[in-house]
């Protein structure tokens, strides 16, 4: 019964987010216009050996990741204004299953949005406008446990927040105050560890989760560019995202339709 549920919430959100063709074409839209438009821009401002594009890429990925998964808890709320939360709430299933079938849901549907846009990457090295290298087995395997974490982690930061608010017009207004400032400072447009930053500036972008999963990201896309150890990347992500799910966990027990 309770992997049942769970699956059937996870195959529910993944319906929503597939059946809304706008949505997909704009969650792969963004982030390549990103990459394209400004990564090319800013990549002719530089010298040719600086590269820009190979720095950016892993920080375009998870840009991805972060407002995807952010975005995820809109659908509690909109489930809680249509009356659907109500009828989950009162299934026999309990709330921290319910909590992983979204988690599921917005974990896959993240991830699914960061590897087209790895595709999309690979598609400019073909062409010739990065040289990244080719990642093996090990480097694929990277790529997807940070992908999982930073995804994870921010899918329950986003169902925290729906499970607190229920205007759906405020539910976004409240996730870009949080994500802007957590984006800008996780080194994704420019590195954090060269000292070129103000040390106050630096110390905020240190604090910032997701600078650690970008490295990761980073180590399995253009290693040459990470600038923490690979292991502290993984520890902080994972003992950021395990932080997540259970103040996610907590805050959905306590959830009201």
């Amino acid at each position: 019964m309770t992997a049942q549920a769970i699956y059937v919430l996870w195959l529910r959100d993944m319906k929503w987010f597939l059946r809304a063709k706008s949505r997909v074409i704009s969650s792969i839209a963004t982030p390549f216009l990103w990459f394209a438009i400004i990564g090319v821009g800013l990549n002719s401002m530089f010298q040719p050996e600086a590269r820009y594009l190979e720095f950016m890429a892993p920080g375009i990925v998870g840009m991805t990741l972060l407002f995807s998964s952010t975005m995820s808890g809109i659908s509690v709320i909109w489930d809680k204004q249509f009356g659907f939360m109500k009828e989950i709430l009162v299934a026999p299933v309990s709330r921290i299953h319910i909590m992983i079938g979204k988690v599921l849901g917005g974990m896959t549907t993240a991830m699914l949005q960061g590897a087209l846009l790895l595709l999309a990457i690979g598609l400019f090295q073909v062409i010739g406008l990065v040289d990244i290298r080719t990642p093996g087995v090990v480097q694929l395997l990277q790529i997807v446990v940070f992908m999982v974490l930073i995804s994870v982690s921010f899918v329950s930061i986003g169902l925290a927040l729906a499970s607190v608010i229920k205007d759906p017009v405020a539910f976004p207004v409240v996730i870009n105050f949080l994500i802007m400032p957590i984006f800008f400072l996780s080194g994704a447009l420019y590195p954090i560890g060269t000292g070129a930053l103000p040390s106050w500036l630096s110390s905020l972008a240190r604090v910032n989760p997701l600078a650690y999963g970008i490295d990761g990201l980073r180590w399995a896309i253009y290693p040459e560019r990470a600038q923490f150890s690979l292991w502290l990347d993984f520890g902080v992500m994972l003992a950021f995202s395990s932080v997540m799910i259970i103040l996610g966990g907590y805050l959905f027990r306590k959830i009201s339709a």
